[in-house]
């Protein structure tokens, strides 16, 4: 019991609350987080704890998921390395183009959750984009939805955490967000590449 009036007593010490209002605040807080994660994922995929992958070398899908109601890996298609701009054009509005998202720079398939992110839906202004600060703050302000984490705090970066293992655990990730730059540099180096090669072959007949 001393333990318990102790415990109050730092409580009150460190936040200026009384328990009763501390608590109060911590369940609303608690509560709101719940409501607004059962928006992207379903009610009973929120609770489940999160699946970190495994080596690709014990399953062709081991970086997928592990059961029946999440995303099917055959059904994606590998898109690779992506600018912002680029995957702008897997917002929905072309229907022949699968539903794609980002997170932390990491590219998931959403198109299985259709009904949350196709177009005219609630939460289709996340999809051709990269969310990672609007879910780490649990915001729908447009300018919110991008992916600087510069100013975020350690709890909000522990809720994006998260959301980022939600997301490896149901959809399939397809790609990657580059900057122009890195684009660029990696297709001039593709290039001179296959021209070094071009100039070595003569050299090998001598």
């Amino acid at each position: 019991m001393e333990i318990f009036w102790r415990a109050m007593e730092q409580i009150n010490w460190y936040t200026g609350l009384s328990p009763t209002a501390f608590f109060t605040i911590l369940a609303s807080m608690i509560f709101v987080f719940q409501m607004v994660s059962s928006m992207f994922v379903s009610p009973e995929e929120f609770n489940k704890p999160p699946t970190v992958p495994v080596s690709s070398s014990n399953s062709a899908n081991s970086n997928l998921f592990v059961d029946d109601s999440v995303a099917d890996a055959s059904q994606s298609v590998q898109v690779g390395r992506l600018t912002e701009q680029q995957l702008r054009a897997y917002d929905g509005s072309d229907p022949n183009k699968p539903l794609l998202m980002a997170i932390k720079g990491q590219i998931y398939d959403v198109s299985s959750g259709r009904t949350f992110y196709g177009p005219g839906s609630p939460y289709s202004m996340f999809v051709g984009k990269d969310a990672s600060r609007a879910l780490a703050l649990l915001s729908f302000k447009p300018e919110d939805i991008n992916g600087n984490l510069e100013d975020l705090n350690e709890e909000e970066l522990v809720i994006l955490q998260d959301w980022e293992y939600k997301f490896m655990e149901k959809y399939v990730k397809v790609g990657e967000l580059v900057s122009e730059e890195a684009l660029n540099e990696r297709s001039e180096n593709g290039h001179q590449s296959t021209d070094t090669n071009r100039e070595e072959e003569p050299n090998k007949d001598q």
